[in-house]
């Protein structure tokens, strides 16, 4: 097997393309601003947020042999992130997002992770193939998965040998890709990350706060769950705890990313041996950190 990485972070790695402005906006809007071209995706931005806490994540993904590609993987390799594993394809163009944000948060977002989608399960074969993993000693480490990958592919997940033993921290992309975690809430080692509108999507449920939401994905079969409402409460839920906490206020200075941020510190605290409430309150003073605009991309 290859050299074993602190975690795996499965999903999403692109480009992200994000205008920024210090001005409420609404749809239509035409305001002064800045544009940056910066590494993202979920699986990305998780990977970068670990490696700023001092871990060694290891990236499972699809990106293009094409100048972006090529920019890409420098970009995880300078960030001591591992693309040993990563499927290269020849006809696949890398992956882009774009989005809008003014001071009243996020505008408008557009994914196009149609690459990732369409290698499918090839960015699996190193949990399959002796490099990660295989049938009869599958990978028993942690594993950030994002919800950019096919309904098919995460029903596969789901059930699958190759990740029978794996710590899964889970997220979805985006709300509206919430409800591809479906087949995944039932996995006995899965801890799922979402905010209280991707709560509300996965339970059909209309709850106003972190712990109601984080309960009723338990009630739904959920391992554990964290919750987080914005600068509200944040909430962890297993079969015997609820736990909630408030954010730190801050100046919200850009939002993409910061759940990703959240998580990743939640990981690495929890890897460090932070107990519960410990976990939760270093994930909510890093998310407020990287709001406030004070974590470096």
């Amino acid at each position: 097997m290859s050299e074993k990485k602190d975690i795996i972070c499965i999903g999403s790695v692109l480009w992200d393309v994000i205008g920024r402005s210090d001005r409420a906006m609404r749809v239509g809007s035409d305001v002064p601003g800045r544009i940056v071209r910066v590494p993202g995706g979920v699986a990305m931005n998780i990977a970068m947020a670990l490696a700023r806490f001092g871990l060694k994540p290891d990236l499972l993904t699809a990106v293009g042999r094409d100048p972006s590609g090529e920019e890409l993987i420098a970009a995880a390799q300078v960030r001591g992130i591992g693309t040993d594993h990563v499927y290269r394809s020849e006809d696949l163009p890398t992956d882009s997002y774009m989005a809008v944000e003014g001071a009243n948060g996020l505008i408008a977002a557009i994914a196009d992770a149609h690459s990732l989608e369409q290698a499918g399960d090839k960015i699996l074969r190193p949990l399959k193939d002796g490099r990660l993993g295989h049938a009869d000693a599958p990978y028993d480490g942690p594993v950030a998965l994002d919800g950019n990958l096919t309904v098919e592919l995460l029903r596969e997940i789901a059930v699958s040998p190759f990740f029978s033993r794996a710590d899964l921290r889970i997220a979805p992309a985006s709300p509206g890709k919430a409800e591809r975690l479906l087949p995944l809430l039932g996995h006995p080692n899965a801890t799922l990350y979402v905010n209280l509108e991707e709560a509300n999507l996965l339970t059909l449920g209309s709850y106003e706060s972190s712990a109601e939401a984080a309960k009723a994905l338990i009630a739904k079969g959920a391992h554990r769950a964290l919750v987080t409402n914005g600068g509200e409460d944040a909430s962890l839920a297993t079969a015997d705890v609820v736990l909630t906490q408030t954010p730190p206020p801050v100046l919200v200075a850009r939002v993409t990313g910061a759940g990703d941020t959240f998580m990743a510190a939640h990981i690495a605290a929890e890897l460090r041996g932070r107990d519960d409430q410990a976990a939760l309150s270093d994930a909510l003073d890093a998310a407020a950190k990287y709001v406030s605009g004070d974590t470096p991309l």
